[in-house]
């Protein structure tokens, strides 16, 4: 029986562990140091820009488009097999345009996704007014509508997808770390992982040795790249991607913080038929409940030495801008802040996914940025590929 092992369980690790557990003869194993859906999966908004996105052509629209078409099929069949909901909205994305946006630019797009049998929409002010009322339209343009995509909690979707792989037979072992890796030379300075010894963070605990590995996925989020410092072993001076075309790509995975906010509206905002998630000027304003919203997110980058410290007067103008947006939004109580940090690759466009080069059985699927509940499902299926298409004799 073919053995993968997954390192990382968030929403990327999640996503792949549920699509492997549909295929027969496979053994799934799932690793990760924390609980599932922690890191950057448990701070994302869940919104899935994908038809609204100006990607038009190549591998970043193929995943987004893929990825939203399954999205309207995951969740169904999540929630039958958990028997529970996911909370989601299906009233799609509206994005507001602002002084200096190109709106001809915008038009073009609105006509490449209705010649391609994709709904988009471009709204003047007198109907974006009477769709969204709460909306201030002194400084707005237009508005893109797009009713396809949509918003999903990432916390609750992990978890589903968790529990519906654990149904599948997937193994999962939480608070375990990597000890070692067991590898192999082969022809043309290659190498195999054929086995990893694992630790457990609690020393109460005995972690299980992981024999004969055929396939690893590393989709560990910013913690990629460190956890395969181990496979090196001195054979690799550096971590690289090896893609389909054979190129290679040398990258690291830089952290970039975002800040957000969950609020209580003293009542719903808007027409309660029609709740889209609002995005404009890089501000999404998201309702989770009768009158609740997540408002975010920030874009901090790294300081000089590499950290990255949470800066609280950007998340004032991200409020200040909703504000703007949606006057109500100023008598809102804040329930909550929080934080958390995004695996944005240098020099590899986003996502990082392919082949670690020099190894034949280890993928990486890592480093996506602002999109990682967006192209789970695309991560999931090209990761299944390059799994299943690939001969196991030779190994």
């Amino acid at each position: 029986m073919t053995h993968i092992v997954i390192i990382g369980c968030g929403i990327i690790g999640a996503a792949i562990a549920y699509q492997l557990s549909k295929i027969e003869g496979l053994k799934i194993t799932v690793l990760d140091k924390q609980a599932p859906a922690q890191g950057s999966t448990g701070a994302a908004l869940g919104v899935l820009m994908g038809v609204i996105s100006h990607k038009v052509k190549g591998r970043p629209w193929k995943m987004r488009r893929m990825s939203v078409q399954s999205y309207h099929n995951l969740i169904p069949e999540l929630e039958a097999k958990i028997n529970r909901p996911i909370s989601h909205n299906r009233d799609g994305i509206l994005w507001l345009c602002l002084p200096g946006d190109d709106l001809d630019r915008w038009k073009r797009l609105v006509d490449i996704r209705q010649a391609d049998g994709l709904p988009l929409e471009m709204w003047d002010i007198a109907q974006l007014g009477d769709r969204s009322p709460q909306i201030e339209t002194s400084e707005v343009t237009a508005a893109i509508y797009s009713p396809q995509d949509l918003q999903i909690n990432p916390v609750e979707l992990t978890l589903a997808l968790v529990e519906a792989a654990q149904q599948n037979g997937v193994n999962f072992h939480f608070g375990v770390t990597v000890a070692e890796y067991n590898t192999i030379a082969l022809p043309n300075n290659e190498y195999r992982c054929q086995q990893i010894r694992t630790k457990s963070l609690d020393s109460a605990k005995k972690a299980p040795v992981l024999a004969d590995v055929n396939w690893l996925v590393v989709a560990a989020g910013l913690g990629s790249l460190p956890c395969l410092q181990g496979i090196k072993d001195g054979k690799l001076r550096s971590l690289q991607l090896k893609r389909k075309s054979n190129l290679d790509h040398k990258f690291t995975i830089v952290p970039v913080l975002g800040q957000a906010l969950h609020l209580q509206g003293r009542s719903p905002l808007g027409n309660l038929d029609f709740r889209p998630v609002i995005t404009g000027d890089d501000v999404h304003i998201v309702p989770v409940g009768e009158s609740e919203y997540w408002v975010g997110a920030t874009v901090e980058f790294p300081d000089d030495v590499g950290e990255v410290v949470a800066d609280s007067s950007l998340l004032d103008r991200v409020m200040e801008r909703a504000i703007s947006f949606c006057p109500s939004l100023a008598d809102a109580t804040v329930l909550r802040k929080w934080s958390g940090v995004r695996p944005r690759p240098e020099g590899q466009p986003a996502p990082a996914v392919g082949y670690l080069e020099g190894f034949k059985n280890v993928l990486l699927a890592t480093g996506h940025y602002r999109n990682g509940v967006l192209l789970a499902p695309a991560t999931a299926e090209a990761v299944e590929k390059m799994i299943i298409h690939t001969s196991y004799a030779k190994y």
